[in-house]
């Protein structure tokens, strides 16, 4: 069995990638069990694109097995040009709580009646010779307040309602995320690859 690195440290992500790659024929570890310090790590690709394949050769080059890497975030009409792949680091900041990161957004947010905004989501693949990626996408509105307690490393999920969906993102079925979250559809492009390529 295959097994293949996520490198991510957050912890929502690593579910969510486990939960659309569950029935794959290969062995999903996380950072804890290699030990890789992302601390030199820099984050400066102009797309989520480059951001997470960037990731995936930082991290192979670590420890030379095959990657899985995520760069996600969100693109706000009203504040465009201030999020996207700065989403964590726009703001309160990435040293904040997750509470007080969505507190500071929210807070911005009620200064527009635009409340229209995109989840994106780019998964790469990099085993050295591979090296594919995948984008991912769902329109929605940002919500007033929060609407659902914060899942660790997901907190704008609990604030967007997806286009034609009656409820934030956190509180809808894990059915629903798979089909059409902004991250599952990109893990379910890798997970075709997967599969025609054998694992």
């Amino acid at each position: 069995m295959q097994e293949i690195l996520v490198a991510t440290s957050n912890l929502g992500k690593l579910q969510a990638i486990t939960s659309v790659l569950e029935d794959c024929d290969i062995k999903l570890l996380s950072l804890a069990d290699v030990f890789i310090n992302f601390e030199n790590f820099i984050e400066d690709g102009k797309t989520f694109e480059e951001n997470a394949i960037k990731k995936a050769k930082f991290a192979y080059e670590k420890c030379k097995i095959p990657i899985i890497a995520d760069d996600s975030g969100i693109i706000v009409d009203a504040l465009i040009g201030e999020l996207g792949v700065k989403t964590r680091r726009w703001g309160a900041g990435e040293t904040v709580t997750d509470a007080e990161w969505v507190e500071y957004f929210l807070n911005r947010m009620k200064n527009f009646s635009n409340k229209k905004a995109k989840f994106v989501s780019s998964i790469a693949f990099y085993d050295g010779i591979n090296e594919k990626i995948f984008t991912g996408q769902v329109d929605g509105t940002i919500t007033e307040k929060l609407m659902a307690p914060i899942t660790k490393g997901l907190p704008l999920s609990s604030c967007f309602i997806p286009n034609g969906a009656n409820d934030v993102f956190t509180n809808l079925s894990l059915d629903y995320k798979i089909k059409f979250g902004h991250r599952e559809k990109a893990l379910n492009m890798l997970k075709t690859f997967f599969k025609k390529s054998g694992f």
